[in-house]
């Protein structure tokens, strides 16, 4: 029986609530009342589908390196505004629909900054497109050769 329901969850691609399941028909597992385990189940499922979404979200980004906002340097010497970058990652740019252009000199954090601006975004949900200047600039110039840079404004946009 049990073995038939874990095949009917994967069935219907309910991954995290076979996992959670499966964990639960262990020996060593805590006894649920049912309302516990539908609870727990659903639980299992939706942080799942929210996990794949964050990673889906992340990989499409084609971000270069990981960076999270808790990594920022904000030493002195580098000349980062703590109260701006941490304003930034709440994302209310988006929401207003704003642009943010981060600048500096070389070397500064340009670009783990947006990173991480960009990771923070797609853990709220919000896809992501990154691009340096360079890359961008040959993408749309090629776009406008063959006749599609409209459609690579709007997919940008």
């Amino acid at each position: 029986m049990n073995d038939q329901t874990l095949e009917k969850m994967k069935q219907l691609r309910l991954y995290g609530m076979s996992r959670a399941f499966n964990t639960t028909l262990e020996a060593s597992s805590i006894d649920y009342t049912n309302d516990e385990l539908i609870a727990y189940l659903i639980n299992s499922e939706y942080d799942d589908r929210e996990n794949r979404k964050v990673e889906r979200l992340i990989n499409t980004a084609k971000f270069r390196y990981k960076a999270f906002m808790e990594e920022i340097d904000f030493d002195s010497s580098r000349g980062v505004d703590k109260n701006l970058v941490n304003r930034l990652e709440f994302c209310d740019f988006i929401k207003n629909k704003q642009n943010i252009l981060v600048c500096g000199s070389t070397g500064v954090g340009k670009s783990f900054i947006a990173t991480a601006i960009g990771y923070k975004a797609c853990m709220m949900g919000y896809k992501v497109m990154y691009f340096n200047i360079n890359k961008l600039f040959s993408k749309l110039k090629m776009a406008k050769a063959d006749g599609s840079y409209i459609k690579e404004i709007n997919k940008i946009e």
